[in-house]
């Protein structure tokens, strides 16, 4: 929640966050403070004023008070008269979890303060009227600031009655307060609060619970009215009714004849209509549309996009509406009847079938919108555009539908931030740097930092000790927000980089002196310094040696700009490929040299953590092999899509204490060293990777199978350095920053009894949130690629073409006609494989086929067996 400790430093009022239960009473219990308590209590207004003051209402992120705007998820109430106070004391001590009660004092005088949980989205003069009404208590209606100050009594029993823990409790997101603030700030501004008229006007005795009994009366009042003047109405609808039906009579015998007559000739007019299609006629059209897209819209041009413009037919009915379901529940709110109700009953498909697909589709774990369903949508939001351009009366509908549109894909965009839970000191400040839309890639770059700066830790994967060695890419369009990173990943490269400088300058030292000497005998010896933050605009001999300098440390590259690798190791891709493969691994990396100049580099373990930013284009220059292993070494994230985004006032920056708390972690990552298992750890990561295993084997998706066997272990050491971390936070909270360091080196084995400990069910959920992302990234960028790899017939792995054993493909292939459809080779498939042929397993099989050279595309999205091979 929030407690600020208020003092007054050189004229100007400073906070400081006061963070435990102890902390608060000593503040209270001083000897200063109980005789300046006994004065006020004597009527002393001096003694009044020097009482300790605490703000419960405001978050003072840097400690300053003036202008400050952001609310805390408390607020104080005050009550000034003696018996509402006993009145309401007795209340809310009976029952604490009804009134958010956190915090219950006597005041100085005659009162009291009682501080409660504020319900969010709701300003504190709104929360102050609500527990006003539950209390029937006065209430004063200028005292709702949120930089109110209490004077504070003692810790004594008598005075003190209540104190939850919870109150202390600091789990804030800067942005999120920030965005609260500022509406909360609106609501107060125009009026959109919702309070009775007599909490506008400013009164120290306001008795909301009063007004409510007085509207109430009123109300009642104005009922009994409507009553009587509803009654009379209806007495005069009855007679005039009355005489219209008398009329209506002889016309009613007249029409029969002729409408039996039109009954008989158009029969089906009259068949009782489901509930659900007639309960769907009469309700809003929101429930059969999505932001405006009718869902038959939106499903004919998923059929376009995916399935050649045919719908499903009997042969492929389950598989296609199980795939449509599972991206359809993305937008219609996961729910089973209105999905039900949108997606037809294809050729013949009997309703319960279809819901036996539509429920394993809801059962399916829940991830970010899907790429293909965003692709529809991004098409549709296209073809509204040109119909907005072409026709004037339709410019606002499709404005209005693109921009909500655009909200609803950056919502989707914030999946993977929202499933967050509070992350540690030096992880929390690098994402509040960058704001919530690039957390994801935040964590991505600076783990392989932290891996870096940890690195004596090593953690037990499936048995085998693994040093936290890391690959990442962040991949985004220009302007997409990844030149925010660098600050960040400067604050935790900040002290390596400064012992890096002692070393360059050395070697300068060397250089100049190896210039001096240049015709003399007697050459200066040169210096073989463990310089560790290495640049990648370098040749393959220089890296290689720098490696073998850091003296069994991590080294780390970091390049804002991908490109860089592309060009400077163009001629030699397969050798960064091979390096960063075996960093990965942490193997030995041997390079030998004819020359005599030439450095020979042997290096036990190669330890080597590198971070990448660039645009997707450059992702492909970098990573352009897909069968080799590098591209499932490397943790991909990808920055959100900003292309309509509107510049905000407030941009994301990284503040002075957020570098001083990430350099704070940083400083004591290095004194971590040792082995460690994570039996809970390695649990949720077979936990993870069985779910995954039955996925992929439910639509035979060998793609997915295989990725997961990396992303494994690499969220796992992901994992390691968050909570190492955390291990740091919970030391200097308890000690402070030098007292943490000072414990670390003298109890070198004291990190692995805390990170043990970090195991809880909390910090555990960050691991699907991490392997989850990287998978979904890694089938985004790399799926048809490596399909198509290990397809192509240069794929050394694949029996070539021309073979004597022939498989079930191949009867397929003859019983085809020379040009067929989809539907036919599918159905072919079903009849030589068997009823568990999946469809993309049919795909694989054109696709091999057409790159054989077996068969064609024709332009109607048919197929045709080539005339050398018929």
């Amino acid at each position: 929640m929030s407690c600020y400790l208020i003092r007054v430093e050189n004229g100007h009022k400073v906070a400081r966050s006061i963070t435990s239960e102890e902390e608060y009473k000593l503040i209270r219990g001083s000897y200063e403070q109980k005789a300046n308590l006994r004065l006020a209590r004597e009527g002393n207004d001096g003694a009044k004023r020097r009482l300790v003051q605490f703000n419960y209402s405001g978050h003072y992120p840097q400690g300053v008070v003036k202008g400050m705007k952001l609310p805390s998820r408390a607020f104080g109430f005050d009550l000034d008269d003696k018996q509402d106070f006993e009145k309401a004391a007795k209340l809310m001590l009976q029952e604490p979890e009804k009134y958010g009660l956190l915090m219950l004092e006597r005041s100085a005088r005659q009162g009291g303060h009682a501080v409660c949980k504020r319900e969010m989205g709701k300003t504190i003069l709104e929360n102050q009227v609500r527990i006003a009404k539950m209390l029937e208590c006065e209430m004063d209606t200028s005292a709702h600031d949120i930089n109110r100050v209490y004077f504070t009594t003692s810790a004594d029993a008598e005075d003190l009655l209540y104190l939850s823990p919870e109150l202390f409790k600091d789990s804030y997101e800067e942005a999120a307060v920030a965005a609260e603030g500022k509406v909360l700030e609106e609501r107060e501004k125009y009026g959109q609060e919702e309070l009775p008229p007599g909490a506008h006007k400013v009164n120290k005795h306001y008795k909301p619970w009063l007004e409510n009994v007085e509207e109430k009366a009123l109300n009642s009042q104005k009922n009994l009215e409507n009553q009587e003047n509803q009654k009379s109405l209806e007495n005069q609808e009855n007679l005039e009714n009355q005489n219209q039906s008398q009329k209506n009579l002889g016309n009613q015998k007249n029409s029969q004849k002729g409408q039996a007559s039109q009954n008989r000739q158009n029969p089906s007019k009259n068949q009782a209509q489901p509930a659900s299609a007639s309960s769907s006629s009469s309700s809003s059209s929101s429930s059969n549309d999505y932001l405006g897209i009718p869902y038959s819209e939106i499903i004919s041009k998923w059929w376009q996009m995916y399935n050649d413009g045919h719908e499903p037919v009997r042969s492929n009915r389950n598989t296609l509406t199980f795939e449509l379901a599972v991206n359809l529940r993305h937008i219609c709110g996961f729910d089973r009847s209105l999905m039900a109700q949108i997606i037809p009953c294809y050729d013949g498909f009997p309703e319960q079938e279809k819901m036996a697909c539509i429920n394993s589709a809801l059962n399916e774990k829940i991830t970010q919108m899907p790429k293909r369903l965003k692709d529809v949508l991004a098409a549709l939001r296209q073809e509204k555009l040109k119909q907005g351009a072409s026709n004037a009366t339709a410019d606002a509908e499709s404005e209005a539908l693109v921009n909500a549109l655009d909200e609803a894909n950056a919502k989707d965009e914030m999946f993977y931030f929202n499933a967050l839970p509070k992350m540690p000191q030096g992880v929390r400040d690098s994402i509040n740097a960058v704001g919530p839309p690039l957390a994801m890639p935040v964590i991505t770059a600076i783990c392989p930092a932290i891996g870096m700066l940890a690195t004596g830790v090593k953690v037990s994967v499936h048995g085998k000790m693994n040093s936290l060695n890391l690959i990442s890419y962040i991949a985004g369009d220009f302007a997409s927000g990844k030149g925010s990173i660098d600050p960040v990943i400067d604050a935790w490269t900040s002290e390596i980089k400064d012992m890096d400088k002692m070393y360059q300058q050395k070697e300068d030292e060397w250089r100049a002196k190896k210039r001096a000497a240049k015709n003399k005998k007697e050459q200066p010896e040169e210096p073989k310094l463990p310089v560790r933050c290495l640049t990648l605009n370098n040749t393959v001999a220089n890296l290689a040696e720098r490696l073998a300098n850091t003296e069994g440390k991590h080294a780390f590259s970091f390049t804002p700009e991908a490109d860089t690798v592309a060009q400077k190791w163009k001629s030699a891709m397969s050798d960064f490929s091979v390096m960063l493969r075996q960093a990965y691994d942490g193997t030995s990396y041997e390079r030998e040299a004819r020359s005599a100049e030439a450095v020979n580099v042997h290096i036990d373990r190669l330890l080597w953590n590198v971070v990448m930013c660039g645009t997707p284009d450059a992702l492909y220059r970098v990573v352009n092999n897909y069968t080799d292993g590098f591209q499932s070494r490397i943790t991909v994230a990808r920055t959100p899509d900003n292309t309509f985004t509107p510049l905000t006032d407030n941009l994301y920056v990284l503040t002075d204490r957020q570098r001083d708390r990430i350099i704070q972690v940083a400083h004591l990552l290095p004194l971590m060293e040792g082995d460690v298992v994570l039996p809970k750890l390695e649990a949720k990561g077979r936990e993870w990777l069985e779910q995954i295993r039955l996925e992929t084997m439910k639509n035979d998706d060998k793609v997915k199978a295989r990725q997961r066997f990396r992303i494994c272990p690499t969220t796992m050491r992901m994992m390691t350095c968050i909570m190492l971390c955390k291990v740091a936070e919970t030391l200097i909270q308890k000690h402070g920053f030098q007292g943490a360091e000072k414990l670390l080196k003298q109890n070198p084995g004291l990190w692995k009894d805390l990170i043990i400990k970090m195991q809880t069910p909390t910090m555990l959920a960050v691991f699907n949130v991490l392997a989850d992302y990287q998978l979904d990234n890694a089938l985004y960028f790399f799926r048809s690629r490596i399909e198509d790899a290990f397809s192509s017939r240069d794929y050394c792995g694949q029996m070539p073409y021309d073979r004597t054993h022939r498989g079930k493909n191949d009867s397929i292939f003859e019983r085809l006609d020379t040009t067929f459809s989809f539907e036919q080779a599918q159905q072919q498939s079903i009849s030589v494989k068997g009823a568990n042929t999946t469809l993309e397993a049919v795909k694989q099989m054109l696709k091999n086929w057409k790159r054989q050279g077996l068969i064609v595309v024709l332009p109607d999205m048919r197929y045709q067996k080539l005339s050398s091979t018929v």
